[in-house]
């Protein structure tokens, strides 16, 4: 499994200020063109892209904190700027599991949409630049995100900079404060937990037509044909952060999820839609109200059957999905998920 790990070009670089000094920096732009990678470094480690903008932003801000001098005695910048973000996100897992147990409801990573529904999550924001995006593949779908969490700090980082982004154990054991032989375990863990997790890989087309068909038997309200659709043993879980309603408990068994979703159906308001949409890049659903995406859909496909499904209704995770059309206040309920209960 390897993502992506193409860098910017460089090309031709221009000479601009320095941010706060005014001296001439030719390296800028060598520098920024590691924005893309960091970004999706810190995205697969944090499960946020918020975080991760955060993590990225804050390694900037502490390479622009040295002198000329002192940047001038680093002999690779992009290697300086990976372990800084990467040990920046490695503190920030280790706060970010006593912020979750205070969280409100279940915990789903930030989905991330194709790069044609993309927008800046920014009022007023139509584009964004293609430099900030999370390349799409396999170590970013939700499923893969979920199996992180289960890890600990040290093995995430370990399992993501050496086997996704290709880095030397020598080097994550720089970051992490290991020994090489020590991170080569920690991946070897996390390794371990994937692979007892993943089932085998169904093809692509087969699972779109899969969340295809639970879409058209979802609006037909047809339950017999979810139940089919969906693995015996099925979970939903669904996130609401407090900011919108939602069921509030994971629901368990392909019988209570189909009653559940034909209920979600028969509340769903004349001005909603459900949409096939990519999430994470695998094939997933968003419901749509007046132009605003209000709910994200993503699923783990096993064969021929569904077995996860997590909903995504924190406004906050979702602010990469809706355009520069104004957004539903937080908080309100839209009927996609909204006060359902699971059937007893």
């Amino acid at each position: 499994m390897r993502a992506d790990t193409t860098k910017g070009a460089v090309g031709t670089m221009t000479t601009r200020s320095r941010p706060g000094g005014g001296r001439p920096d030719p390296g800028l732009d060598a520098i920024m063109s590691e924005r893309r990678q960091l970004i999706n470094i810190a995205y697969r480690l944090l499960g946020s892209l918020a975080e991760a903008e955060d993590a990225v932003q804050e390694a900037y801000a502490r390479w622009y904190a040295m002198s000329a001098q002192q940047q001038e005695t680093i002999e690779s910048p992009g290697a300086w700027l990976t372990t800084v973000t990467s040990r920046i996100c490695l503190n920030l897992l280790g706060s970010a599991r006593a912020r979750r147990e205070t969280y409100a409801g279940e915990w789903i990573p930030e989905p991330l949409p194709d790069r044609t529904e993309w927008s800046t999550g920014r009022p007023g924001g139509t584009a964004v630049d293609p430099a900030d995006r999370v390349t799409l593949d396999e170590s970013v779908n939700l499923a893969f995100l979920v199996v992180l969490e289960s890890m600990t700090p040290a093995e995430r980082v370990a399992f993501i900079l050496h086997d996704v982004f290709c880095h030397s154990f020598a080097e994550v054991a720089e970051i992490v404060g290991r020994t090489p032989g020590a991170c080569r375990q920690l991946a070897s863990s996390a390794r371990r937990r994937i692979r007892a997790s993943q089932p085998s890989a169904t093809p692509a087309a087969q699972r779109a037509g899969i969340v295809r068909d639970f879409k058209r038997a979802w609006e037909a309200k047809d339950i017999n044909a979810l139940i089919g659709l969906l693995d015996p043993d099925a979970t939903a879980i669904a996130d609401g952060g407090g900011l919108a309603t939602t069921f509030p408990h994971p629901i368990e068994g392909g019988e209570q999820i189909a009653h559940a979703w034909v209920e979600i159906a028969r509340r769903r308001p004349g001005d909603m839609t459900f949409l096939e949409r990519t999430v994470n890049g695998q094939p997933g659903l968003v419901a749509r109200q007046d132009g605003v995406t209000v709910t994200v859909f993503a699923f783990d496909v096993a064969g021929d059957r569904i077995k996860h499904i997590w909903v995504v209704r924190n406004p906050e995770k979702l602010r990469h999905w809706t355009g520069p059309r104004s957004r539903r206040p937080t908080g309100q309920p839209d009927a996609a998920t909204a006060h359902v209960r699971p059937a007893r």
